[in-house]
């Protein structure tokens, strides 16, 4: 049994985490490296707010939207 924990243990620490032992020792060097992966999900996540607000603009501009506030039964 003692052999199974063990084997969990070498997945987590020596294989899964491996990535970020890696992105832990470039910090030291080159700290806008060590973040790329925090820089990418910035970009991907100021894209899509963008891509949204022009939808909603697109929709409000074409009155297609019901902006009653009875759209909803539950509103009522």
């Amino acid at each position: 049994m003692k052999s199974f924990f063990e084997g969990i243990q070498f997945l987590f620490v020596d294989v899964l985490f491996a990535p970020l032992d890696f992105l832990r020792s470039l910090e030291l060097s080159s700290w806008t490296a060590a973040n790329a992966i925090n820089w990418i999900f910035m970009i991907v996540c100021a894209a899509a707010i963008v891509y949204w607000i022009k939808q909603l603009q697109i929709f409000d501009e074409a009155g297609t939207e019901n902006q009653d506030t009875t759209a909803h039964s539950f509103l009522k």
